[in-house]
Order: C-alpha cells, then structure tokens, then sequence
C-alpha cells in the first residue's frame, strides 16, 4: 500500500510554527516537502528557537515541527535563488510559504508570478492577517491572535487577569487548515488543469474558532464570559471537581449520563431531586450542583473514581504535560514515536494522529540546513556556489 500523498511535492517556504506544522502533517502522509531556508540567515529560525538543542541549528522546537522533510538553501532575493525557484516549481504540485501577507507577491511566490512557470501550481499562502486589507503587511502571532479574537476573555478563572491557552492553539490550528487548504486545491487543480491562489490567517482561523460562542453573540447578544471550574457554559454538570487526592474532569453533556453518574457515586436519589433532575435545573443550582459533587468525589481518588466511571461517564483525570505523556494508554495508542536522530540515536515525539491502516507513516527527523541541495538543486542543474558549500 502507498500513503495517501505518495507523489505530491510540496515547496515550503517556511519558519517558526504555524507553517511547518501545517506541512509536517503533509509530510506525515507521504508527501515530499521540500523546505526553502535561507542560509544567511541561518535557515528556518526555528532552528534557533531554545532553550534545548540537539546541536548547532537544531533544536527541540525545529523536531518538532519538521519530521519527514527535506531542506534546501536559496536565496530567494537573488536572480539564481528566483530561477531555481521556478526550474523546482515545474516538478511541484504547491508552493506553499507563511510569511507577512506582503511578501509572496514581492518574493514571487504568489499564483500570478508562478502561474507563469506552471499553469496547474497551487500558492498556499498562511499569513497573520491575510495578503490584502489594511493588516496585510502587519507581523501577527498565535497570543496576539488568542487576544484580539476573545479567547483569553472565556479561559480561567473569573475575577483573575484575561489568560491565554497554554498551548499555541492558533498556530497548530491554522497550520491544520492550510494543510486542509492546499490538498483541496491541488484536488481541483488536477481535475481542472489550473492552479490558484489559497489563503488562510491566524486571525480567521482564530475568528472561527469562536463558532457556538458566535452564534450566541451574533443572534442573541450574549457575551459569554469565564465560569468557575472551567465549566461549560451552558451543561452542567461539565467542569473540574474535586477528589480524594486532586482533581478529575467530568461531562455529562447528555442527560442519560446525570443518571449513570449518580448511581456510580451511590446518590441515585439526585436523579429525582427537584434540583439536580434537568439540564435546566441543574445549570439554575450549578452551585450547590458543585459543592454536593465535590463532597461525593472527595471519598475516594481520582483514579479510583476513573476505575468505577471508565466507558460509562465521559470523565478524565487531570494531567500535567509529563503524566499526559506516561500514561499507559498513550502508550498503548502510540501516540509517541521514537525517530532516528543523528545526534541521539532516537528522540521522541508526538506521532501523527491520523492513521493509514495497513501501512506504516515514515518517522525521518527535522532535515539538516541544505541536506538536499545536491540531490534536488543537482537534479535541475542548480546546484550554485553558496549551496555547494552547504551540501558538502
């Protein structure tokens, strides 16, 4: 069996986070992405992003969001850097890059400039704020993003400071939708035989996040805000409560639910109180709903509790980062990989969570700056004298 982007080659002209998530996930399913660094600058500055490193242009952070691809040196400013640029489109797919929304068309990597070499080319373009409009030659990043678009207004805590999430969720999620974008369009463009310009940003991808939470505001005019217990706004039971020993997450976000719920806890009168019985009832007594819970949930602890609900109320301990990732059935999912690493043997790292029966996903590490300059600048005869250098 082949992997299901077998055949597609990607150029990536890439850095940091949200990109080079987006086509790791790509690279992940088969296909070649082929990274254009710049080696004056020391290539994708992910490279340098600490505080822990494999080796000089290295670090953890670059591992992360590079497996599986190749990496070629170009300057893209220069005439040989624009001229290999479009021998290397011609046996391309996508150009795919996530700059400023000014650059691609001033670096001619836009559809106008490119469609020139090869009529079928798809341009995915990941900008901050999208390549026209008032923001377009704006810089933009994920908090930035979490900010404008009210995230840090529904997370933590009410009566405390705004707080972000604690993961760049902005940047992996956009870097998701342009690897959604570019496959739909390298779709349309076989089966049309014309190629196209496709965009996605940080702050619409942000924006659309907002989804139910919108809909309320736009149609209702409610403003949700933060509840205690990182509740749901709107179902309760559906928040943090307290145990023997910590804490444990519990969503009966359907009614049958409520019921299995008070007969694990051995309170199964609360099923026919006046005011636990509902939805709506239990949302207008949410407060002694808690203080009654967490009175129940503290006789035994959280993984005692987790024995007794498993497969029968949806409910999860609370991890940090290192339990999350040493816990036995992230284990037996494989959800962790071990990948070849020149420096390490083997590191590991957060598998691809899509899964292709019946084959294996590749596990190569991060490339190294300009590790395939000779194979792949050589093979169109490119191969200038600042890249020779890099390839030896």
């Amino acid at each position: 069996m082949s992997l299901p982007l077998d055949g597609l080659r990607i150029l990536a002209v890439e850095q940091y986070g949200a990109g080079p998530f987006g086509t790791q996930h790509l690279a992940d399913l088969g296909a070649e992405v082929i990274k254009i660094e710049n080696a004056a600058q020391g290539g994708d500055v992910g490279r340098l992003v600490g505080p822990y490193f494999f080796g000089e242009g290295d670090s953890h952070f670059f591992q992360a969001f590079n497996r599986n691809k190749r990496s070629i040196t170009l300057d893209l400013k220069s005439e040989e850097g624009r001229e290999a640029l479009h021998e290397l489109t011609k046996t391309a797919d996508a150009v795919f890059n996530n700059l400023r929304g000014d650059l691609p068309a001033k670096l001619g990597l836009d559809y106008a400039a490119l469609s020139k070499v090869k009529s079928d080319i798809v341009c995915c373009h990941l900008s901050a704020y999208g390549r026209d409009g008032e923001r377009a030659d704006w810089p933009g990043y994920d908090y930035l993003m979490q900010a404008e678009a009210g995230y840090l207004s529904v997370t933590g805590e009410p009566g405390q400071p705004p707080s972000r999430f604690g993961l760049s969720i902005i940047d992996m999620m956009t870097g998701t939708m342009s690897a959604l974008a570019l496959v739909s369009a390298v779709l349309g463009a076989r089966s049309t035989g014309q190629g196209r310009d496709i965009d996605t940003s940080l702050y619409e991808v942000a924006m659309h996040n907002l989804n139910y939470l919108a809909a309320w505001y736009l149609n209702e005019g409610v403003n949700t805000g933060r509840h205690p217990r990182s509740a749901h706004p709107s179902l309760t039971p559906s928040q943090l409560y307290k145990t023997g020993d910590g804490w444990i997450f519990i969503m009966c976000n359907k009614e049958k639910f409520w019921g299995v719920l008070c007969d694990a806890i051995a309170r199964p009168e609360w099923k026919t109180d006046d005011r636990f019985g509902s939805f709506k009832s239990r949302l207008e007594n949410r407060d002694a709903l808690t203080e009654a819970l967490d009175a129940a949930l503290q006789s035994d602890t959280t993984e005692g509790w987790m024995a007794k609900f498993g497969g029968k109320v949806p409910a999860s301990p609370v991890h940090d980062i290192g339990s999350a990732l040493d816990a036995p059935f992230a284990k037996a999912r494989g959800t962790i990989a071990e990948v070849p690493h020149p420096a390490r043997g083997t590191i590991g790292t957060v598998a691809c969570p899509i899964r292709c029966p019946g084959d294996d996903l590749p596990l190569r590490p991060g490339p190294a700056l300009g590790e395939g300059n000779e194979d792949i600048l050589g093979a169109i005869g490119m191969l200038m004298a600042e890249e020779k250098e890099t390839a030896t």
